[in-house]
Order: structure tokens, then C-alpha cells, then sequence
């Protein structure tokens, strides 16, 4: 009998693992395959990596390594003035 009234403390406890492992089990049962998900969007992966390839050859590497590339937009949504085209 002891046993049973210490099953019967975690009763939500056991409920609660149950509950998650069916999600988990049907969600990876009625989940797509990776290569239904690659084939759908591959026209997608295909045009960013030729997109992001044409951007360095004609770019250049440097200019991903730049890391002041964002100072000026940075500095003009946050409302300061660049002073670099001030006449004297």
C-alpha cells in the first residue's frame, strides 16, 4: 500500500511525461522529411548562394570583414549628424 500512495503523489508528474512523450512521438511522426524540406525550397538556397556569391566576387571579401560598415546608418537612425559634409 505504500508504494501506491507514493505513486499516487506523483500522479501529474506521470501524467505530464506521458502527455509530452505522444507530442514528441507525433510531432516527429507527422513531421516532413529533411529532403521534402530541401526539395521545396532548394530554388530558394539556390538563388541566396548565387546571390551572396555574385555580392563577393563583385564586392569583394573586404567588405565582409569591415567591421564599421553599419557606423553611418547606425549613426543616422540613432538621430546623429554626420559632420563630414559641414562646410567651414
Amino acid at each position: 500500500m505504500e508504494i501506491q500512495t507514493r505513486l499516487m503523489e506523483y500522479k501529474l508528474d506521470f501524467m505530464v511525461a506521458i502527455i509530452v512523450s505522444l507530442l514528441v512521438v507525433s510531432l516527429v511522426y507527422a513531421a516532413p522529411r529533411i529532403l521534402d524540406i530541401v526539395a521545396y525550397f532548394w530554388p530558394l538556397f539556390a538563388s541566396t548562394a548565387a546571390f551572396l556569391a555574385i555580392a563577393i566576387t563583385f564586392g569583394g571579401v573586404q567588405q565582409l570583414s569591415d567591421k564599421a560598415t553599419g557606423e553611418g546608418i547606425m549613426d543616422y537612425v540613432a538621430g546623429r549628424p554626420d559632420d563630414s559634409h559641414k562646410y567651414n
